[in-house]
C-alpha cells in the first residue's frame, strides 16, 4: 500500500504543468494535503499587506516571476474558482472540480501597487489563450483574475482595455475571489528549489508592443 501511494504521488507530479520534468523532490510524497486560505506572512514595516489572486497557466511560472517584484512579500501556489473544498492536485488536474491553478500574492501596497502586480501578470503569461497556457491544456490552466473588491476589478478592467486597444484578444476572466486552497508542498517555490527555469512563461512588454 505504501509503495502504491508513493508511485501515485510521483506519477501525479510527473503530469504536472503539461508534462515537463515535474518530479516532486524527495519530500514530495510526504507533503501535507492542501489547507484553507489562512495567510501566514511576515508583516512589513509599513504594517500593510494586501492580497491579489492570479491564474495564468501552471502556477510555478506565475509564482516565479511575481515573487521577484520589489514590494511583493510572498507568493503561494494553490487553487481557486472551483466548487470542491480542499481539492488535491490530482482532482484539479482531472478538470472535475472547476478550479484554476492560482497564486495568492501578498504585497506591501506602500512599496508596489496592485496595478503594477496585475500588469506584470499580464506580461508574464499569454492572456489571449483560452483554457491553456503554452503546452499546458485544460480548464485549470485558464487565464483569470480573482478580485477582492470593486477597486481591483476596475484596475483589471482598465488593463484589459489597454491591451485590447493594442489589438490583443484578451480571454482573461474576472471573478470575485472565493476560497483559496494552498497547493501541496512540492508545488511551492518550485523553480527556486530546483534551479530550473519556467518553460511556458516568458515576460513580454504587451502594454508597449501592439499585437501581431
Amino acid at each position: 500500500m505504501l509503495r502504491r501511494s508513493f508511485l501515485s504521488t510521483i506519477l501525479a507530479a510527473a503530469a504536472a504543468c503539461g508534462g515537463a520534468d515535474t518530479r516532486a523532490p524527495a519530500e514530495g510524497p510526504a507533503a501535507p494535503a492542501p489547507g484553507a486560505s489562512e495567510v501566514k506572512v511576515t508583516t512589513p514595516p509599513s504594517g500593510q499587506v494586501e492580497l491579489g489572486y492570479f491564474a495564468g497557466g501552471c502556477f510555478w511560472g506565475v509564482e516565479h516571476f511575481l515573487e521577484k517584484m520589489p514590494g511583493v512579500i510572498d507568493v503561494e501556489s494553490g487553487y481557486m474558482g472551483g466548487g470542491k473544498e480542499r481539492p488535491s492536485y490530482e482532482e484539479v488536474s482531472s478538470g472535475a472540480t472547476g478550479h484554476a491553478e492560482t497564486v495568492r500574492v501578498s504585497f506591501d501596497p506602500t512599496q508596489v501597487s496592485y496595478e503594477a502586480v496585475a500588469r506584470r501578470f499580464f506580461e508574464i503569461h499569454d492572456p489571449t489563450q483560452i483554457d491553456r497556457q503554452g503546452p499546458d491544456i485544460g480548464e485549470q490552466y485558464r487565464s483569470a483574475v480573482f478580485v477582492t473588491g470593486p477597486a481591483q476589478r476596475q484596475v483589471v478592467e482598465g488593463l484589459i482595455a489597454r491591451l485590447e486597444a493594442k489589438g490583443y484578444k484578451v480571454a482573461t476572466e474576472i471573478h470575485d475571489a472565493g476560497s483559496f486552497w494552498a497547493a501541496e508542498g512540492y508545488h511551492q517555490d518550485y523553480y527556486a528549489r530546483t534551479g530550473k527555469q519556467p518553460y511556458c512563461h516568458v515576460p513580454v512588454p504587451r502594454f508597449d508592443v501592439p499585437a501581431r
